[in-house]
């Protein structure tokens, strides 16, 4: 039996299909959750998408907020994988409430992960660490590269993610000690849900459903297949090359909104007459930013570059992504399966 490995924010999007492909690859698996009654529902999907070994399977109750129970969560644990982010019901007034958990959180496992004597720390980041300040296309995206915190547009959660990966690099690098540590940063994530359970990036794909008559902003987005992304983490977690590396999560390419729009219409006619292909002007869009956030945000979306690398997964850990359009038809028939889009 293989060494156990800690996933944090089991009942997420992202976690669950880590958690998934751990236990099919015979790893003895425990998880974090803020809540222990979700375990029910954690088991009853693993079940119905067919793994039997669930006894290499076990949860505990604990939160990045508070240090209580950390200690026993590492517990005999090679690896960690910090999936799990702070969860915001409603965006705080004050901007250092916003972002305060987020680094409190990585800093709170790394802390625990040293003291439990874990190999290494896997953290999922976001791209938005990465990429949100390079406007020059002729050059690419890689992980060398950063966002600039003080970038307009950048919105309070990418921000937040960004501070906590450095906050975390900066810790290795003072306290880490013997502490491995690699970070994943994945772009907008979709795929196939194991339950109907999506990520927030699959709002995206609603909009185009929302009102056929309705323009929507023809935004250019890197996207990757949430398998592809679980995958990652496992070959991050175990490869020797990826110690004290970044890697970006994404497919070939990029894709636009209009793209995927017409992707729907013609690989998924029966869907043609509820989805829209009108779009708003990016000039307007560059106009309502000076007055308006979400605007901004849009607006940052349409400057920022979308050449982004993956070869740094490929060569050093041999990841081979989804295509962007096989990605798009796997979260659309997800959405038709579970009841999101009729």
């Amino acid at each position: 039996m293989k060494n156990k490995v800690l996933v944090t924010g089991g009942t997420g999007f992202l976690g669950l299909q880590i958690i998934f492909q751990l236990l099919q690859q015979g790893y003895q698996v425990r998880t974090t959750l803020r809540s222990i009654a979700s375990k029910d529902k954690i088991i009853e999907t693993l079940q119905t998408n067919g793994l039997t070994n669930l006894e290499q399977l076990s949860f505990i109750e604990t939160d990045l907020s508070k240090n209580a129970h950390w200690p026993a969560a590492m517990a005999d644990c090679e690896y960690v994988l910090s999936v799990a982010s702070p969860v915001f019901f409603t965006i705080p007034e004050n901007e250092e409430d916003a972002l305060r958990p987020a680094v409190d959180g990585i800093t709170r496992i790394l802390k625990a992960a040293k003291t439990a004597g874990v190999k290494r720390v896997v953290m999922t980041s976001n791209f938005g660490a990465v990429s949100f300040s390079k406007k020059n296309a002729r050059i690419a995206t890689t992980e060398d590269d950063w966002t600039n915190p003080e970038e307009k547009g950048l919105s309070i959660y990418e921000k937040s993610k960004l501070l906590a990966e450095k906050t975390a690099w900066d810790f290795i690098k003072t306290e880490g000690g013997a502490l491995e540590f690699t970070t994943i940063n994945p772009v907008a994530i979709f795929g196939s849900p194991l339950s109907n359970h999506i990520s927030g990036s699959f709002n995206l794909l609603k909009n185009l459903f929302a009102n056929p008559a309705k323009a929507y902003p023809n935004l250019p987005l890197n996207i990757v297949d949430v398998k592809d992304v679980a995958d990652l983490h496992i070959r991050a977690m175990i490869s020797p090359q990826a110690k004290g590396q970044r890697f970006i999560a994404t497919a070939d390419g990029q894709i636009s909104m209009l793209e995927i729009a017409n992707l729907i219409k013609e690989q998924r006619p029966e869907l043609a007459d509820k989805v829209s292909t009108k779009t708003l002007s990016s000039t307007l869009i560059r106009i309502t930013a000076l007055f308006n956030q979400q605007a901004k945000e849009g607006a940052l979306f349409l400057n920022m570059s979308r050449n982004v690398s993956n070869e740094k997964a490929k060569k050093l850990l041999n990841w081979q992504p989804t295509t962007n359009e096989e990605i798009v038809l796997k979260s659309i028939d997800s959405m038709v399966k579970y009841g999101i889009i009729k």
